[in-house]
């Protein structure tokens, strides 16, 4: 028995159904054709904006005192950032080389020569027999050591080139992203009116709310937790460098990472305190251990200021955020990662509390 011929009000609907699927295939097809355009500039992009919205109130305020002229108020921020972040790592750039040209010099003429453990490095638990050993071998015969420990010496060869690379490929984005947040700031008006207008058709009238939730967290974190990171890692490589610390640059890289995931700075300011107390003259240890001293409590003292009230944070989504990034973009995902964890982890609260929308995070 032959089926019914479908009705014209069926063969009008499957028209229309066919019609919307073909629509919105296209246009999922279009967005995904831009997505991919778009994505090697998206962690610029992204970051530029970041770094605009964090430098937004100094920008206003210089933008009042050349008497409205934003364009130069815009070239101005840009410029002094990229003096902020070129010349130092320049300067440590040059010292890790140096440093590293050095080490090749001394061990090539057999001037390198490294003293015999303490008595008591054998007495540590688990590790303290093979340190020992090690460390013997290494003070009585360097060629020796290196031939067994090659195997070891090919891998961190290999991570440390891997990590120069990306470490290049960071600062250039970062670069880039100055640049950006720099025609974000010299158009900061229609900027603001175009993400006012996406966040109203998104969220409707809680649109404005959550822009207003957006900018307060992201200015905070920003400067609260990786501004002050940056600050106490620069502090960190000025100190290195005038007490003539092998591998400055290196060492205040490793400060920056620490800071930015809340382990801290004193992890690596130990040690160099105890290697110039080991090694330099007394004066150039006690110096740097009074500058030291005079760091480590830095972010204690700043992150209260700087993160404000209605943005608190925990320290585990800033944990998360920077690892999580660090693994899925590299260096400059360590910074951003934070950043967008946090502020995801802000509006979420927001989304929960519609009556309270600038209510504190429970850290």
């Amino acid at each position: 028995m032959a089926s019914p011929e479908p009705s014209i009000s069926d063969r009008a609907f499957i028209n229309r159904t066919v019609e919307a699927v073909i629509r919105i295939g296209m246009i999922a097809g279009l967005i995904a054709w831009c997505f991919m355009i778009a994505r090697p500039f998206l962690i610029p992009v992204v970051w530029g904006a970041i770094v605009a919205v964090t430098v937004f109130h100094g920008y206003e305020m210089l933008e009042v005192a050349l008497k409205g002229r934003r364009i130069l108020a815009a070239v101005l921020v840009t410029f002094f950032m990229l003096i902020m972040l070129v010349v130092p790592s320049v300067l440590l750039g040059e010292s890790l080389v140096t440093g590293a040209s050095q080490l090749m010099k001394s061990f090539q003429s057999g001037d390198l020569s490294i003293p015999p453990p303490p008595d008591s490095v054998a007495r540590w638990p688990l590790i303290g027999e093979p340190v020992a050993s090690a460390w013997t071998l290494a003070s009585q015969d360097m060629g020796e050591a290196l031939r067994q420990a090659s195997p070891l010496l090919k891998r961190v060869g290999t991570w440390l080139l891997d990590a120069a690379e990306g470490a290049g490929i960071a600062l250039l984005q970062f670069i880039l992203a100055i640049f950006i947040s720099g025609a974000f700031l010299a158009n900061a008006d229609a900027a603001g009116r175009t993400t006012r207008a996406v966040a109203a058709r998104l969220a409707g009238e809680r649109g404005l709310t959550l822009v207003a939730v957006a900018e307060k967290t992201i200015r905070s974190v920003a400067s609260g937790i990786l501004g002050v990171a940056l600050i106490q890692a620069l502090l960190a490589g000025v100190g290195f460098l005038v007490a003539g610390v092998p591998a400055a640059g290196l060492l205040t890289l490793i400060c920056l990472l620490s800071g930015v995931i809340q382990l801290g700075v004193v992890i690596v300011l130990i040690p160099v305190v105890i290697y110039l107390f080991s090694t330099a003259e007394m004066t150039t240890a006690v110096g740097f251990l009074i500058w030291a001293l005079l760091i480590a409590p830095l972010d204690n003292i700043l992150k209260p200021i700087l993160l404000g009230r209605g943005v608190d944070v925990p320290m585990i989504i800033i944990f998360v955020g920077a690892i999580g990034g660090f693994l899925s973009s590299g260096i400059i995902g360590l910074f951003l990662g934070a950043v967008v964890l946090a502020l995801g982890y802000k509006l979420f609260l927001t989304w929960l509390k519609p009556d309270d929308p600038t209510a504190d995070a429970v850290s």
